[in-house]
């Protein structure tokens, strides 16, 4: 490969809390690692890897001018963002007025939260969902409404849409958030489950909210359907929120933006967002993103979701051959598992907290699934070297999932 995807960088110092601040996720009571162990971040969603350099040279560029006061966002901006979603997602007539920046996605979910509903409100969310979604909300005083996804004969996870309408029909629900790739489960839904699902949107009235933060991180060969696109009411219906920050591993820059087609949507949803005054762009950011949305970002994506396919095959066959009692569906996109540990834990009468702790000891440092409305769920991140992954299993095989 022309990028490096096989290097192990050291972070620590390097403001990284997948690597020095994990600790405060396991509680008021830290696990300390098994002498001779050293830890392998595997939780939160951010990429082990360097970026894409494209990015670091628009950053370094800028950085030769040293000067950074206000500025406004300039038309390479745009034009980077409409030309990155015609060539990687098909999207055709999409304007500079339809785009506008957000503070992270889930800060562009609440201004649209708060713009299209009341505290008290219902909104549906398809579960295991994304514990950031269940934060906010619960946070802005949002009732929660779940549409459980079921997986199928092939252990893929489909929408139960007869679930969804009865959830809508009865709570009366009138704005729903929709994650296309989903996370936790990796899901990458077809045009035929987008077109029903927004049917019922429609036919309930349902402002739909779209986070597509993951649809440039796809596996295997499948394809990112854009909500909007499915139908002329979607177009009309949906406010999309992307960024290149989980792409590329910009979180720390901080840059998102909204996709909003609907003049009435993109009215409520901005005058909502400026009401605080912190939803500014940063310079860097906006230099970012341009490098990111390049020919030579597109080129390294290319190469990273060979390798993203690479590891999410090694740990499936794996688990599948070597972890008897776990299962996981094939992700089809993002870099996550979602682990389903209940027979595991059932056969050797162990629980959810032994078992997650099991793994920091030996340095696996994974997520508790819970907090996603995964009963028995686990969830990890594969964005690493191969190595560091198969050096998990390997810790996993050994000291965790033993009889």
């Amino acid at each position: 490969m022309k990028y490096d995807f096989t290097t192990i960088m050291d972070r620590h110092g390097k403001d990284s809390i997948a690597v020095d601040d994990y600790q405060n996720m396991q509680g008021e009571t830290p696990v300390p690692l098994r002498e001779g162990m050293d830890a392998i971040p595997m939780w939160v969603a951010d990429m082990n890897f360097p970026t894409a350099p494209s990015i670091v040279r628009a950053m370094q560029k800028r950085l030769e001018h040293p000067a950074f006061g206000y500025f406004s966002p300039r038309d390479d901006y745009y034009t980077s963002i409409i030309r990155w979603q015609r060539e990687r997602n098909g999207v055709t007539g999409l304007t500079k007025e339809a785009i506008g920046y957000e503070n992270g996605v889930l800060g562009g979910v609440i201004s649209a939260v708060q713009a299209f509903s009341a505290p008290g409100d219902p909104i549906l969310l398809h579960s295991p969902t994304y514990v950031g979604f269940t934060k906010v909300l619960e946070e802005n005083g949002r009732k929660i409404i779940l549409s459980p996804l079921q997986k199928d004969a092939d252990g893929v996870w489909r929408i139960d849409f007869e679930d969804m309408e009865e959830k809508l029909r009865t709570h009366h629900i009138h704005l729903a958030v929709f994650c296309s790739p989903h996370n936790p489960t990796g899901r990458v839904w077809e045009r035929w489950e987008i077109e029903r699902v927004l049917e019922l949107y429609q036919k309930y009235d349902c402002v739909v909210l779209s986070d597509e933060i993951w649809s440039d991180l796809l596996l295997d060969g499948h394809t990112h359907i854009p909500t909007q696109s499915v139908s002329e009411d979607a177009r009309h219906r949906v406010m999309a929120f992307y960024a290149p920050s989980k792409t590329f591993n910009l979180a720390g820059l901080v840059g998102s933006y909204h996709i909003v087609y609907d003049a009435y949507l993109r009215d409520r949803l901005l005058a909502q967002s400026r009401k605080s005054e912190y939803n500014s762009m940063n310079v860097l950011s906006m230099h970012a993103l341009i490098g990111a949305y390049s020919p030579e970002g597109m080129e390294w994506v290319d190469e990273l979701r060979q390798t993203l396919s690479a590891n999410a095959s090694y740990a499936c066959s794996f688990i599948s051959r070597e972890l008897p009692g776990v299962s996981v569906a094939h992700p089809q996109g993002t870099y996550m598992l979602f682990l389903d540990c209940e027979e595991w834990c059932k056969t050797h009468h162990q629980t959810m907290d032994e078992l997650i702790r099991a793994g920091w000891e030996v340095g696996v440092i994974w997520q508790d699934g819970r907090p996603f409305h995964g009963t028995y769920g686990i969830r990890m991140n594969l964005a690493l070297p191969e190595s560091r992954v198969k050096e998990a299993f390997d810790r996993l095989k050994r000291y965790v999932f033993v009889d």
